[in-house]
């Protein structure tokens, strides 16, 4: 039946025919639906041979009629230029004689014997072969032939393979049955489809008559052939989805049936399979519906197993929820009841993208066109959408809680296009004189109390502008990393104390907590201090030479009384919590496997069953896999070792690409202003000031809405995914795939 339906589709497609949409019910069986497929497929087979039969007929009758043209032409001139000649030859004197007269003229004309009987063959050949027709035939008779080959001025179709072909006419006199027989055995080489020409003019034009009304007349019975076919393809159509609906439904429930297993008894279907612990109520009711449904005599049973198979994930999602439960999904599928990052995903991510896309106009456009996908869901959902578009359209929500961080973040960072505004109250900061209105801060006076929200619009011009948003970004970005990354090693407490992995717990959370807030975690303490106190300390210097020279005096770097005893204390647990992440661990992990096993070795008896030894010779198999290798373990402990201690660094310092898209993106904003719509509004001429506003808002749109958008979001992407997820997200699971009509659409597409 599938293969039915994919003839009529294919039918469909080439005859321009679309499918209804909707689907409605269907009141024939599935039995009576496959009998009436077969009809109509058998119906359709019919009108397709014979149209194609007639179409090939036709397209041999315009070949034909094109042959009896061409060649019609051919000899029409040889006639005329026959006479013309016999005429001058009569005009000539008996006794005299010209070059171009024939030597033995005078025996021909007395002589009927010695004149030669021509034969001639006409048709069409492809015009890329012409030449190699033309010599083939002349090598293979020696000679003794006479062609004449005219163009074709327009593309002929082919009768046996349907398509257009450029093809010449040719016309071909030759003497014998021998060079009869090669020129025909040629012409089936060359494809050249050949065409009976009458000699008699009377003859000629009967014959064009004649193949003129056969050909209109097979034109008309095409034609009432093909609205036959369309009409069909048209009933077809109109119920084809219903139809595939029903076919992919059973062609499913077949595939489902066929996984099954039968009893012992042969008398019943034993299915073994996974469903979510709320949804128990909800199978066996359906199960008895079926079973009053189908008027069986026997009900169905629904039975909990206990199994030591890991069981598939399965996170309730809704249309909100479920594309940033996509974003983790992409990384890998959470264990069974491993902690899912997505719960975290939904605000850290937009908002790590907002931290670099930090503009409150921006956002507002993104806003703007994320609302417009939203308001209209219902419509889009029902159409076929392109790659990108169906991309942003799955991801709306996604865009949506990105643009409300931008627009937040874009309002602390005090940028509306790279424009500051006095939004929650006068600058707090002015002039001391008139001159200093270029100057860094030192020319400036405070006059009032600090902004209450985001960075002071002052900054905004001023020649400190750069060095100060550098380092507020960058303390900005640090913070928010080491943030970040001990959610992540928190989170992989709860995933150890769930498991109820207590070496995990002991030997893996706390000494990573230790290491990473020893080195960055009192980095992060430090610039809290600085920026409470205000203190000019070089943190640069404080962190290196906390390692080089870690008993020197800090001097006008220390930030407060003990910091020395401090750095000390810091690193040395820093150093100590290397070798507890690595050394107790695989041999932990040797002890327990020690203590599971101990005393379970069995040895067969003599007077087993079969049956018994081939159970326990599985189990046997089953415990040589478990094999403990301690070495295995350790290099493993190893790496993981090294890669978190690498990683702490290495991951702290990719947290900085918060602060340099960031500072990009407010750079590439602010030359767009002031380099293109500022310059171009100073000329006093406005096609220049219409041509700056489109440069303004292709490039906005094109640069920072889209190219800028993207960077941040596969920044983010990634940010979550290493930086993030590496610290307690195995992700090593499988994902619950249920049984559902649903899926049916989606896998056609």
């Amino acid at each position: 039946m599938a293969r039915k339906l994919r003839f009529f589709k294919e039918q469909m497609s080439k005859a321009g025919i679309s499918t209804s949409a909707q689907l409605t019910e269907i009141s024939l069986d599935f039995d009576d639906l496959e009998i009436k497929l077969g009809e109509l497929e058998a119906e359709l087979a019919e009108v397709n041979a014979n149209n194609e039969k007639l179409q090939r007929t036709h397209n041999e009758l315009l070949e034909y009629s094109t042959v009896l043209q061409k060649a019609g032409e051919f000899f029409y001139s040889a006639q005329r230029s026959a006479a013309a000649q016999q005429r001058e030859m009569e005009a000539n004197q008996p006794g005299e004689s010209s070059l171009e007269s024939p030597l033995l003229e005078q025996d021909m004309l007395t002589d009927a014997s010695k004149q030669v009987k021509l034969g001639s063959l006409s048709g069409l050949v492809p015009k890329e072969k012409a030449m190699a027709f033309e010599r083939i035939l002349f090598r293979a008779t020696r000679g003794n032939i006479f062609l004449r080959q005219e163009s074709v001025d327009e593309p002929v179709t082919d009768p046996v393979s349907g398509e257009k072909v450029a093809k010449n006419a040719f016309v071909i006199f030759y003497s014998g049955d021998r060079a009869k027989a090669k020129i025909l055995k040629i012409c089936d080489a060359f494809n050249a489809n050949r065409y009976p020409f009458p000699e008699d003019v009377a003859r000629q034009l009967h014959t064009v008559q004649e193949v003129s009304a056969k050909i209109s007349e097979l034109k008309a019975t095409i034609d009432m052939g093909l609205a036959h076919r369309d009409n069909i393809l048209k009933n077809i159509a109109s119920e084809f989805d219903n139809w595939n609906s029903l076919a992919n439904k059973e062609k499913l429930i077949y595939h489902t049936l066929n996984m099954l297993s039968v009893d012992v008894t042969k008398k019943c279907l034993v299915g073994e399979g996974w469903s979510p612990v709320f949804a128990t109520t909800q199978i066996q009711d359906a199960l008895q519906r079926a079973t009053l449904d189908s008027k069986s005599q026997v009900g169905s049973i629904f039975q909990v197993l206990n199994t030591t198979e890991s069981p598939p994930t399965y996170f309730r999602t809704n249309k909100f929820t479920s594309a940033f439960q996509e974003i983790v999904d992409a990384y890998g599928i959470a264990k069974y009841q491993e902690a899912n990052p997505g719960v975290f995903t939904i605000v850290t991510f937009p908002f790590l993208f907002a931290v670099m896309f930090g503009d409150w106009g921006h956002g507002i456009c993104i806003l703007v066109a994320t609302l417009y996908l939203i308001i209209r869901e219902k419509k889009f959902a029902s159409q076929k959408l392109g790659d990108i578009m169906e991309m942003m359209f799955g991801g709306r929500y996604v865009i949506m809680m990105m643009a409300l961080f931008s627009i937040y973040t874009g309002l602390i960072y005090n940028e509306f296009f790279s424009v500051p505004f006095e939004l929650f109250g006068k600058s707090s900061y002015a002039c001391h004189d008139p001159s200093c209105g270029d100057a860094a801060t030192e020319g400036l006076l405070k006059v009032r109390r600090t902004y209450p929200f985001g960075v002071d619009p002052v900054w905004h011009g001023s020649r400190s502008e750069l060095p100060f948003l550098n380092s507020l970004k960058m303390k900005m970005s640090i913070l928010l990393g080491v943030a970040q990354m001990n959610l992540g090693i928190v989170i992989s407490y709860f995933n150890a104390k769930f498991f109820r992995n207590s070496v995990n717990v002991w030997y893996q959370f706390i000494p990573q907590l230790i290491f990473l807030n020893s080195l960055f975690g009192y980095l992060s303490v430090l610039i809290i201090i600085k920026w409470c106190t205000g203190a000019k300390a070089d943190l640069y210097h404080t962190m290196i030479y906390m390692f080089l020279s870690p008993t020197d005096e800090l001097g006008e770097n220390q930030l407060f009384p003990g910091q020395k005893t401090v750095q000390l204390v810091l690193l040395l647990l820093a150093l100590v919590s290397v070798p507890w992440m690595l050394i107790p661990k695989p041999f932990f992990l040797k002890m327990e496997h020690e203590r599971r096993h101990q005393g379970q070795q069995y040895a067969m008896l003599q007077s087993a069953d079969d049956s018994v030894v081939a159970e326990l010779g599985d189990h046997d198999d089953t415990n040589h896999h478990e094999e403990f290798e301690f070495s295995e373990v350790f290099v493993h402990q190893l790496i993981h070792t090294i890669e978190f201690v690498l990683g702490a660094v290495s991951n702290t310092a990719s947290y900085l690409r918060l602060w340099a898209l960031s500072l990009a993106h407010s750079e590439l904003s602010s030359v767009f202003y002031d380099k293109v719509l500022l310059l171009s509004w100073g000329y006093n001429n406005i096609l220049i000031r219409i041509i700056g506003i489109a440069v303004f808002i292709a490039a906005t749109v094109g640069v920072l809405l889209v190219m800028e958008t993207l960077s941040a979001f596969l920044h983010a992407l990634r940010l979550h995914w290493v930086e993030f997820q590496n610290k307690f997200y195995e992700g090593d699971g499988y994902k619950f795939a249920p049984f559902s009509f649903a899926l049916i659409s989606e896998e056609e597409d």
